[in-house]
């Protein structure tokens, strides 16, 4: 991969949690518009890294992080602003939290807290239209047209998943970063978030952490195997589970541990 066509380049990532090293000189390119797979046993980093692609950790006390993180060519601890990175960076987490609120009004939030409001006929078209179109994306639309304003709460687990990107999508993002979106949900909804997944990277960067090898081996393009904080290896997906070049990785793909 050519960093020119990188949605992140990441050098020499170095991440503390006060004494504790859990990052060790990481070093990846993630291309754009592809779905890149994060796997490895619990404890990682893997999902550390994640959090750092939209700065999450920079809510933790006692964070320290070294190193270069660019962000379609920005570094994003240098001039990157914030709250513009989380709304350009979107995550969907390993379990469902969909706000006490309708199923519009979930979608509705984040739109609304950035200043798109229904004071006027024309504004209330316009949120009807990003919370619809958000719906469609998501494949939820047709399953809840008829209770929009019926609580959240009483979708089922894999409804209130994909509730939980369509509300990520609405604020329009440029990547979507998912920390084990399908680990809480039964097989039909599991596949179900796979076929999206396949239609959403045509429009977004995704990076996907997943336990579910088999998972990582059906929807990603490029898988990377993190092993006690260090990315082992990081190739195309077929790369890594059929000719992987690291013993630790060939060991981890055939079950020897983890």
């Amino acid at each position: 991969m050519e960093s020119a066509s990188s949605k992140f380049d990441v050098a020499d990532l170095d991440l503390w949690y006060g004494q504790t090293q859990a990052l060790k000189k990481v070093s990846i390119l993630v291309a754009a518009n592809s779905i890149t797979a994060l796997i490895g046993p619990s404890g990682c980093g893997k999902s550390t890294f994640l959090r750092v692609l939209d700065r999450m950790n920079d809510l933790i006390d006692g964070v320290r992080i070294e190193g270069r993180v660019l962000y379609d060519g920005v570094d994003i601890f240098g001039t990157a602003d914030v709250i513009d990175l989380r709304k350009r960076i979107g995550m969907v987490f390993q379990k469902p939290n969909p706000f006490p609120m309708s199923v519009y009004d979930n979608v509705a939030y984040g739109p609304r807290v950035h200043g798109l409001h229904a004071r006027t006929a024309a504004e209330k078209r316009a949120l009807d239209e990003l919370v619809e179109g958000s719906l469609v994306n998501a494949a939820l639309f047709d399953e809840v047209k008829d209770r929009l304003h019926k609580s959240a709460l009483g979708l089922s687990g894999g409804q209130q998943q994909r509730l939980c990107i369509a509300r990520v999508l609405a604020v329009e993002p440029d990547v979507l970063l998912m920390d084990e979106p399908t680990s809480a949900l039964d097989p039909i909804s599991t596949a179900k978030i796979e076929a999206l997944l396949d239609e959403l990277k045509k429009r977004y960067t995704i990076v996907i952490v997943t336990h579910n090898m088999q998972q990582a081996g059906r929807v990603s393009d490029s898988t990377g195997f993190f092993l006690h904080g260090e990315l082992v290896e990081y190739a195309p997906t077929k790369e890594i589970f059929f000719n992987p070049k690291d013993q630790r990785t060939e060991n981890y793909i055939s079950g020897r541990f983890g």
